[in-house]
């Protein structure tokens, strides 16, 4: 079996994606449960998750969960965000400023469920996260650290099949990052997916995953669990622990550098734009209720 054809749960990919003057050629399966992303900076880590999503439409390849082919070049397949079923959560956490908590998790649940079903997993979504005091709070009101479990409980409210965290807890202290890493590992593990998470924490990634894989320069680096792939990006200097990533020239960094932060960039502009105009689109429903509106919006599920 080739890595582009999943077994049951598994998420496998073989694609080619081009920008600019840089090229992602990456090959992988990852298993239900937490995989850790390591890589320096400009590597592609944010381009291969983009990819994944469908955000970003690779040149050629393969994308699959499990039987369920997502995307495939020769084929003409490209399944549209919105119907991949998967949680991608950001950094930047674009959460609606006039919904309170309750509303911004129900918000990522599907409309076919009834209304009190979408409050009542609401609450205990945030409830998981330890947010539960917040339902009726507005996220103007919250700490970046209860930003960011509000924005957690939304993605998996809606339980994803697939889950993507592009350096979600960069922006908070160690001790809460350790205390969300703790919960979305449980939360991944109740619901038997794959998980993708993006980090630059070592020890993030030893506490969050059994897995790891390190991108480099577009390409797979090395794979196993974090101790050996931080083993293989910071190799040990003299003996005395882990030094510094391999080295690379100043100039090939900062190439890498722009290129991902261009594609990350664009990737959270149209999540962001997305998010913004169904937001003005639902400003009038001050309940919340989303049956009141006439259409249902097309974004990428588990992200809302």
């Amino acid at each position: 079996m080739s890595r582009s054809e999943a077994p049951p749960g598994h998420l496998s990919a073989s694609i080619v994606v081009r920008r600019g003057g840089f090229e992602l050629a990456a090959d992988l399966t990852v298993p239900p449960g937490v995989t850790v992303l390591l890589g320096r900076s400009g590597s592609g880590k944010s381009t291969l998750l983009a990819a994944l999503a469908g955000l970003l439409r690779p040149e050629s390849g393969r994308v699959a969960l499990g039987p369920e082919t997502w995307f495939d070049g020769a084929r003409r397949v490209d399944v549209p965000v919105h119907a991949r079923g998967l949680a991608f959560v950001f950094q930047s956490l674009a959460l609606f400023p006039h919904k309170n908590a309750r509303d911004n998790v129900e918000y990522g649940i599907d409309r076919a469920v009834p209304l009190a079903e979408r409050r009542r997993r609401a609450l205990v979504t945030l409830e998981r996260f330890h947010v539960a005091h917040l339902a009726e709070r507005r996220p103007a009101t919250f700490s970046g650290g209860e930003a960011q479990r509000v924005a957690l409980a939304r993605a998996f409210a809606r339980s994803p099949r697939l889950v993507l965290l592009d350096e979600a807890f960069s922006a908070l202290d160690r001790d809460l990052r350790r205390e969300l890493c703790s919960d979305v590992r449980a939360a991944v593990a109740d619901l038997g997916v794959p998980a993708i998470m993006v980090t630059h924490h070592q020890r993030e990634a030893r506490d969050m995953a059994d897995r790891a894989l390190a991108l480099d320069a577009g390409r797979i680096l090395a794979e196993g669990t974090p101790e050996e792939v931080i083993a293989e990006l910071w190799p040990p200097r003299d003996g005395h622990g882990a030094g510094r990533p391999l080295h690379e020239s100043r100039e090939l960094h900062e190439s890498r550098e722009l290129h991902e932060s261009r594609e990350l960039r664009e990737s959270r502009e149209l999540h962001e734009s997305r998010e913004s105009r169904e937001s003005r689109e639902s400003a009038g429903d001050a309940d919340g209720d989303l049956d009141a509106r006439s259409s249902r919006p097309q974004l990428r599920r588990g992200t809302r």
